[in-house]
């Protein structure tokens, strides 16, 4: 990345929700990467999985928050 450059991330929260990674792990392999979070910008899906009650994975998918983070140079 050059100095004055951006790395996107898109990421969905459901591994957060599974209980498989915390959010503050992923700040710290971001930091340890020697990069910060320079904005961050939420969507919920809109697709059905989260409003599907008989999907086993219901209680995480209708809480998921997919983002984009924007990632620069320490």
């Amino acid at each position: 990345m050059l100095p004055d450059g951006e790395g996107w991330l898109i990421l969905s929260d459901l591994a957060e929700h599974l209980g498989l990674r915390a959010r503050t792990e992923l700040l710290e392999w971001i930091e340890a990467g020697g990069l910060k979070v320079i904005s961050r910008i939420d969507t919920k899906p809109k697709h059905h999985k989260p409003f599907d009650q008989s999907d086993l994975l219901y209680f995480a998918r209708s809480a998921e928050t997919t983002s984009l983070w924007r990632l620069a140079i320490q």
